[in-house]
């Protein structure tokens, strides 16, 4: 018989301070499935003649009590004489190792490796596997288990999915502790992830360290359940959650808010639900809620069947059963060792699906499928192995397995490349790292008053599917702890920043720590949680609240909008005032007062003025290339001819003075000719610097986008500023001389003087046009094009009142001041 070897703990001690230290022996009755799971794959597999017919598979059972000592002597005793403890001297030819299957913790299995692997002997491990660093330990080395890497990045997707980035961490304090946080915590860091605290389980190595140890736990307790972080992540051992509960248990006394005791737990697939008598009674309300990573498994047919049949009383039944039966049902059989005065008697009839589920489950746990999965393996190792010999030479089974049982690492590689499905439909191998190829199933633990709970599949890490399939959860399935309400946890240092703000890093903090600081204005943040402000597109502008960019829309001046309907009003009322003063001289040209002030300049600067009025409606509307074009350009020309009529009648009538006097030889000058030249050199000069400015960088039409806020405005860009800024300098010359000329001619005789309402209109132009500079400059969009009409209407009446006004008053008004005796009167 072909003997399977298992190394687990049922059973260890734990010392208790009294004045005499005792050791006290308990039961942890979940990890008994372990071994019912080991019994019922050897059942199956040698009641099935498909598999090893002419081998039939035992099975041995060592306890290591969680002791490294215990794992040393149960490692030597394999290869001694059953009966007899002497390392490498088994005489008898029966109960050949085959294999061992070791766990559920590291330690039990790195302790065993340390022996088997001399050996070379197969070791399949499920449950947490420790690292193993030796080649020849790594040779014969298999684990029930897949990858951790897959584990860990899925509890990083977990983490992201739900948005924890604010989380704690407890971790047992050993080899795989410490290598999960040196290489996990950075991964973690790295995708956004920040810890409260980072703490180890304490450990007890001797009996006088359980004060400092209970103390230290104490500690550690309280800091968890005092953090912020809503999520704990746990890496630890099969009975990690023993010393949960215990803690949790005696913090009850302790000063700890109600509100938070309610965490999320995470717990690593190394874990599982397990117990001592002690806490048989204690809620596990703790638990409800968490979310516990487990190796993908499927139900097994026939194992809650062969669970209903166990009985202490069966000749069949191993030694454990009936210490299993006493610690499950609280009760103990009549020729036990314990006393049962006032105990419950054992019948042996107890039903085990009676028992609430922390006792012991009815459906196989991850960790017992990996024991189930890890028989079949050496199974189909021994048939592979046993059917390659017969293909090269045919010998006797009995040859065959006593050679066998020489060469035990000849089984290694068979172990490595077999692929077999088992009786649940699951396709089991190993990579060429000897680990399981699989996933992990994301398991919800949904808990009972009555100390039963529920394992609901939520969720899986498939590492064998594409990227974006290889982690998916069902958030609606998963049940949240009480504290929350059936409402998704958040777990974040603070709140999010809301869109419109943006994250700053707070002075000695995790970077998840932050403020929330407004976006400056201008810019925009339309996702939670951003690190800057963004400006917006051109043809955008932000929102009220800073958190979205909305469409510019285009804007100009228009005929339809109250502003452009007021400037065209205006516009319109004055052209027709000019007309109107031109009609009036047109129609008195015979009259004194009107030849006495040049007809053909007045004309000319009255037809000028009715130009620069019209002009201004080509400033209002949807601008185009010709209106471009024509705004400036039109508007320099006809404003230099006007200036320039206003500087010829000034130096006409100077010189119509100074001609008066006896002997002047001004007469000359005083005619039409120096009116016209006047006139036509200036008008030159401004349409010379017209024809340039358009020659090299015309106006054109352009989409204003900064000036304004919320608008994009159509306007007419000036090209060359500096063509631009010419054209208003020249202007500007020609109404500083025709100021300073009519101010020194103020003082002249008013029959032949009108240097008087020249000087006050063209101090009304030229201010009017020093304040525009400042004006057009401060202003933006289609206001600065209001800007300029308002100055070309501002300018232009003030010409047009200040000079014509006066003389149509007495034209209409005082007709009778308007003859040659009258002005020879005033004259004299």
């Amino acid at each position: 018989m072909s003997q399977i070897y298992i190394f687990c703990n049922p059973i260890f001690f734990v010392k208790r301070p009294s004045t005499d230290l005792f050791d006290e022996t308990l039961f942890m009755t979940q990890i008994y499935q372990h071994i019912l799971a080991l019994i019922f794959a050897v059942e199956e597999i040698n009641e099935n003649p498909q598999i090893l017919p002419n081998i039939t598979l035992g099975f041995h059972i060592y306890n290591s009590y969680f002791s490294p000592r215990w794992t040393y002597q149960a490692s030597l005793e394999l290869f001694s004489t059953q009966g007899r403890f002497i390392p490498n001297y088994k005489c008898a030819g029966v109960n050949n190792p085959i294999a061992v299957i070791g766990g559920p913790t590291s330690e039990v299995c790195l302790h065993m490796a340390t022996i088997l692997s001399i050996y070379k002997i197969p070791q399949l491990i499920y449950g947490s596997a420790p690292e193993m660093n030796q080649k020849l330990q790594v040779v014969s080395y298999h684990q029930m288990f897949p990858d951790v890497q897959h584990q860990y990045k899925g509890i990083l997707q977990l983490l992201l999915h739900f948005r924890w980035t604010w989380i704690g961490v407890l971790s047992v304090s050993d080899d795989n502790g410490e290598r999960f946080v040196l290489n996990v915590i950075p991964m973690f860091a790295e995708r956004g992830i920040c810890f409260d605290f980072i703490e180890r389980f304490p450990i007890m190595s001797h009996s006088n360290d359980i004060a400092d140890t209970v103390e230290k736990g104490m500690e550690t307790h309280n800091v968890v359940m005092r953090s912020t972080a809503n999520v704990v992540v746990v890496h630890g051992e099969i009975d990690t959650v023993i010393i949960l509960r215990m803690f949790h248990k005696f913090s009850q006394h302790e000063d700890v808010p109600i509100k938070e005791k309610g965490k999320v737990w995470i717990m690593t697939c190394q874990m599982d639900f397990t117990s001592v008598p002690l806490q048989r009674s204690w809620d596990i309300d703790l638990f409800h809620g968490a979310i516990f990573f487990a190796i993908h498994s499927k139900e097994v047919l026939g194992f809650h069947r062969f669970l209903q049949m166990k009985s202490p009383t069966s000749i069949k039944e191993n030694d454990f059963i009936k210490a299993f039966w006493e610690v499950a049902f609280v009760c103990c059989f009549q020729n036990s060792m314990v006393d049962s005065q006032d105990g419950k008697i054992c019948t042996g009839e107890e039903k085990l699906e009676t028992l609430p589920s922390s006792v012991l489950e009815m459906s196989m746990t991850g960790h017992s499928y990996s024991v189930y999965n890890a028989v079949y393996a050496v199974a189909h190792t021994l048939q592979a192995m046993h059917s390659s010999r017969l293909k090269q030479r045919a010998m006797v089974d009995k040859g065959t397995m006593k050679l066998l049982s020489q060469q035990l690492w000849k089984l290694n590689p068979f172990v490595r490349s077999i692929s077999f499905n088992n009786s649940a439909g699951e396709s089991i191998s190993f990579n060429q790292n000897g680990e399981l190829e699989g996933g992990f199933d994301i398991i919800n633990w949904v808990t009972f008053p009555n100390q039963s709970f529920l394992r609901v599949r939520v969720g899986k890490i498939d590492p064998m599917a594409p990227q974006e399939e290889s982690f998916t959860i069902s958030e609606d399935a998963v049940v949240w702890p009480n504290r929350f309400n059936q409402a998704q946890p958040l777990s974040v240092c603070n709140d999010n920043c809301h869109l419109g703000f943006r994250r700053a890093k707070k002075e000695r903090e995790p970077f998840c720590c932050y403020d929330c600081l407004p976006c400056p204005e201008g810019k925009i943040s339309n996702r939670k949680d951003m690190d800057y402000c963004f400006q917006c597109p051109e043809d955008q502008y932000p929102s009220i609240g800073q958190d979205s960019c909305i469409p510019k829309y285009i804007t100009f001046l228009t005929y339809e909008e109250p502003l452009g309907i007021t400037l065209t009003t205006f516009a319109l009322s004055f052209c027709c005032i000019t007309a109107w003063v031109l009609g009036i001289f047109i129609k008195h040209q015979d009259t004194a007062i009107v030849k006495a002030n040049n007809q053909n300049l007045t004309y000319t600067l009255l037809i000028t003025l009715l130009l620069s009025f019209l002009c201004v409606l080509l400033f209002i509307g949807q601008p185009g290339k010709l209106t471009c074009h024509l705004q400036q350009t039109a508007f320099g020309i006809i404003f230099s001819v006007a200036a320039s009529c206003v500087l010829a009648k000034t130096v006409i009538v100077v010189l119509a003075f100074m001609a008066t006097k006896p002997g002047s030889r001004m007469r000359k000058w005083a005619g039409k000719r120096l009116s016209i030249s006047i006139v036509l050199s200036c008008s030159l000069i401004q349409a010379t610097i017209c024809i340039v400015w358009l020659t090299i960088s015309p106006p054109f039409p352009d989409f204003d986008m900064h000036s304004m806020t919320e608008e994009i405005v159509l306007q007419c860009n000036e090209g060359s500023a500096f063509m631009f800024y010419c054209v208003l300098g020249f202007m500007g010359f020609l109404a500083t001389v025709s100021f300073t000329v009519a101010f020194l001619a103020r003082k002249l005789p008013d029959s032949f003087n009108e240097a008087k309402f020249i000087t006050f209109s063209m101090l009304v132009f030229c201010s009017v046009w020093i304040s525009f500079v400042p004006t057009y400059l401060s202003t933006r969009g289609k206001y600065m094009v209001a800007v300029e009409i308002f100055s070309i209407l501002a300018s232009s009446m003030g010409l047009l009142g200040c000079i014509f006004f006066p003389k149509c008053y007495i034209i209409i008004v005082r007709p009778e001041l308007n003859n040659k005796g009258q002005l020879r009167k005033r004259n004299h």
